[in-house]
């Protein structure tokens, strides 16, 4: 089976009077259904990587590929659609609109992507918080929610418009132990149980021993975790 998720000898550099580089010639390939957990030291690269693979930045070289599909000629609008139609995005702040409701924040990505009619919309949007036990906060404002809470709309945000991979930068760093479990327990649910790929940086030891399977950088270099 191809990789949904593949880097092929990736290099990031930051240009300047002194470059610096974040990635530094990775390859990778992370198949359907894997929940891949991203560590290292601070400064590692791991989120430069992840942003590589979210399709968030470009590469300086080598290749990005999304279900087989080389992106590197990709205009800036296709590459836009293209994350708004195969992949979810968490990040370490909830980055919800706060006067929207919770509903509301779920039925953006949809509205984006213009594939279901209205009532379609809403009972996805409404099927997903439940999913996540947030269907009595459906209504709510962020500023109404817990930090947990806020952090499971975002997921249910990330998987509108049902996502082959789920990208999560820290996406427990604002959270207490309890929740941060939480976020993980639904990270290893949407693997086993939906065959949705799962790729999130974390600096937690014990949840990112969870993962089934664990990719480690140190100054930008793959070290450990090439092999699937």
């Amino acid at each position: 089976m191809a990789p949904v998720l593949e880097a092929r000898d990736v290099v990031r550099v930051l240009p300047g009077e002194v470059p610096v580089t974040l990635v530094a010639g990775i390859t990778l390939s992370i198949g359907a259904g894997e929940f891949v957990a991203i560590t290292g030291p601070s400064g590692s690269g791991k989120s430069s990587l992840l942003y590589l693979l979210g399709l968030l930045d470009r590469p300086t070289e080598g290749a990005v590929l999304v279900e087989g599909r080389d992106t590197g000629d990709l205009s800036a609008a296709e590459m836009a659609r293209l994350r708004l139609e195969k992949l979810g995005f968490v990040f370490q702040f909830h980055f919800l609109l706060p006067e929207f409701s919770a509903l509301a924040n779920v039925l953006i990505p949809m509205r984006k992507l213009g594939r279901f009619g209205d009532a379609e919309m809403r009972d996805r949007a409404l099927a997903l918080l439940g999913r996540l036990g947030l269907e009595d906060q459906a209504h709510k404002r962020p500023d109404q929610l817990s930090g947990g809470q806020r952090q499971r709309v975002a997921i249910a945000r990330a998987l509108a418009n049902d996502p082959k991979v789920v990208l999560a930068d820290e996406p427990t760093g604002n959270l207490d132990t309890k929740n941060a479990q939480i976020v993980f327990d639904i990270f290893s649910g949407l693997a086993r149980d939906s065959g949705t790929t799962v790729v999130t940086v974390t600096h937690d030891e014990h949840l990112a021993a969870q993962a089934t399977r664990r990719v480690h950088l140190v100054d930008g270099r793959l070290v450990d975790g090439a092999a699937g």
